[in-house]
């Protein structure tokens, strides 16, 4: 069987790039929304102990 040459080829043409036709407003919210679920839950501050003043009456 014989060889076949190979098709000589054209230069390739640099792609120009593909919209992904999202729009800005769906892009932030999706990057907000992947934020809220993969940053954890604050700590609980701890409760600081406040001394309880005497309250003066009144004259």
């Amino acid at each position: 069987m014989p060889e076949t040459e190979p098709q000589p080829q054209a230069p390739r043409r640099p792609q120009s790039p593909v919209l992904a036709g999202v729009s800005m407003h769906d892009l932030l919210a999706s990057c907000a929304a992947a934020a809220a679920v993969s940053t954890p839950p604050r700590a609980p501050e701890p409760e600081t102990c406040h001394p309880v003043r005497e309250h003066r009456e009144a004259a």
